[in-house]
């Protein structure tokens, strides 16, 4: 029985490698402790205190590596794809499991019963041809440890090659949890100086990089289908500095949409998901930058699984006309993707749903939203009141509300880049048809129209027909100075004819109370539109300087009126 203070020597809780290690090899300007580089001891029996023994097996499912072959992470991909799927066929069940070892004696199994699949568990074997037993761990596959689904039978597969290596347990031991309970769990295998790990062919380079890395914190191998082994392998035999490591090169690799998403997916497949992460945000965040104008890419992004249709959606910079044309498309890909009623209820209600920002849909939208069939009715009207209520706070509760969640990842209350602006609409029936449209512009976007741009609100609707606001910055009538215009325009084209009264105003200090700026009557007809060039009859400079009277806290408040008379 090993004593139990000599065992926390290298409890790698103890002593783990710090950042530093990662940033060895990735930056010059990295600095790491003399202690940190053990690479002159790997295989050195000088500086070992065991042998480890490599048993390498035949098997036509694991007779390649993943990246062997592999030129780019889509043919990784497409081959480990196949390798589980042909895995799958062959396996025995995993109540039928087979092993060609040596079976402990009865007063030692019950050390290993029930033992949980996803851990690698260490197995004594008695030899034959040594004096003392060794350490024998029979891990085959990449899925050995993580699925029921494993290769385990080793009736298919025989020893073509063994690879003996000098190690050093404590070395080991610090790196890897699994390393530090092979060694130190006080039972008599730990005091073995043979230990034996059987693997497939398709592992061998992976694991000598990844048992390199373990004693200098560097890799040889620079390829991205390369490193997602070595990924792999860390993660089996639980070297979580390792996949770390593997996961900061990946990052500087180019991505491409087929490696981002196959990122996403390293989580559910691994088994230390918190050493991914930051490659998997990095996936995240390429995708959400590639696809951000959705509209050019509609094909592409309608084609993407889910985890990065996610990824797409969470983004704020995404450009789109409106909140509803986000609804719109979730719906789309939705419905394109699970054709089962019931399966796209359990997906919008349990993924997609938080990714729509319904307080930024417009009301005529949220209507549509409490008849959809594809929502569960009850969460269809809990979050269109939740939307409603949203839309009735005064605008710096609004802002609070936003920024209570600027950390959260369901961010119902951010507003995105939209195309077409949100606005407010109070509507009223008598004494006349009326509504009321507030618009409220940040001094970013106002300082973005210069020196001739413009930007428009979202469709708001009186007597039946649709109408918009645009605000722009052009030449004055006598094209003598850059101002700000403000723009009524009608939707509906065509020989269509509307009679409206239209009055324009806007907030200014010190009062803060809305001024009427302009007003007037105009008969619309389809595709036109009415408005002031000059709505505040001073110089672009003026209305943007530091001291402005109509910016109140970095917004614009404009106000537009709009009354049908007959």
């Amino acid at each position: 029985m090993k004593d139990a203070k000599a065992a926390d020597l290298f409890d790698p809780r103890k002593i783990m490698d710090s950042d530093h290690v990662l940033n060895r090899g990735l930056s010059s300007s990295s600095s790491s402790s003399p202690e940190a580089d053990f690479g002159f001891a790997f295989n050195d029996s000088n500086f070992s205190d065991r042998l480890l023994r490599i048993e390498i097996m035949a098997g036509s499912p694991e007779s390649k590596s993943d990246a062997d072959g592999c030129a780019t992470l889509s043919d990784w991909a497409r081959n480990r794809k196949r390798r589980r799927e042909d895995i799958k066929k062959e396996n025995v069940g995993p109540e039928e499991q087979i092993l060609n070892i040596d079976q402990p004696d009865a007063d030692d199994s019950g050390g290993y019963e029930n033992q949980d699949d996803e851990e690698a568990v260490a197995m004594v074997e008695e030899s034959p041809s040594e004096e003392e037993d060794g350490v024998m761990v029979p891990l085959l596959g990449d899925e050995a440890t993580h699925s029921n689904d494993s290769n385990w039978s080793m009736d298919c597969s025989t020893v073509v090659r063994v690879k003996t290596l000098h190690i050093s347990s404590p070395i080991l031991a610090a790196k890897s949890p699994f390393f530090y309970k092979l060694f130190s769990n006080g039972m008599r295998e730990s005091e073995q100086r043979h230990v034996t790990l059987r693997i497939n062919a398709s592992e061998e380079a992976a694991l000598v990089e990844l048992l390199n890395f373990m004693y200098s914190n560097t890799l040889s191998t620079t390829t991205a289908p390369a490193l997602l082994d070595i990924l792999m392998a860390a993660d089996k035999f639980e070297v979580a500095s390792c996949m770390r490591y593997c996961s900061r090169l990946l990052r500087n690799i180019p991505m491409c949409p087929e490696s981002a998403l196959l990122y996403l997916d390293l989580p559910s497949t691994v088994l230390m998901a918190d050493a991914v992460l930051p490659l998997t945000d990095a996936a995240k965040q390429y995708l959400a930058t590639r696809y951000r104008d959705i509209t050019k890419f509609q094909d592409e992004v309608m084609a993407l699984p889910l985890a990065g249709f996610e990824a797409v959606l969470s983004s704020d910079d995404l450009q789109v006309a409106s909140e509803d044309a986000v609804y719109d498309l979730v719906l789309k890909w939705a419905r394109a993707q699970c054709l089962k009623i019931e399966e796209r209820r359990e997906v919008l209600g349990s993924r997609l749903v938080k990714f729509i920002r319904f307080p930024y849909m417009t009301c005529r939208k949220l209507k549509k939203v409490l008849n959809c069939n594809d929502f569960e009715h009850e969460l269809a009207s809990k979050v269109v009141l939740e939307a409603l209520f949203f839309k009735a706070e005064a605008p710096h509760r609004q802002r609070i509300l936003a920024a209570d969640e600027s950390a959260s990842t369901n961010r119902q209350f951010a507003e995105r880049a939209y195309k077409y602006r949100p606005v407010k609409v109070v509507e009223f029936e008598l004494p006349h048809q009326q509504c009321v449209v507030y618009l409220d512009l940040k001094r970013e976007e106002c300082l973005n129209l210069y020196p001739s741009g413009r930007v428009y609100s979202q469709a708001f609707h009186l007597g039946g027909q649709g109408f918009f606001l645009s605000a722009h910055c052009n030449m004055d009538q006598q094209s003598s100075f850059h101002c700000f215009g403000l723009f009524l325009g009608m939707q509906e084209k065509g020989s269509v004819t509307f009679t409206v009264d239209y009055e324009f105003a806007a907030r200014s200090k010190p009062t803060e109370e809305y001024a009427s700026k302009y007003k007037g009557n105009y008969t619309f007809t389809g595709g036109k539109a009415v408005g002031y060039r000059n709505l505040f009859g001073i110089p672009w400079s003026s209305l943007m300087a530091d001291d402005s009277h109509y910016f109140i806290n970095g917004i614009l408040h404009l106000r537009a009126e709009l009354t049908i008379r007959h």
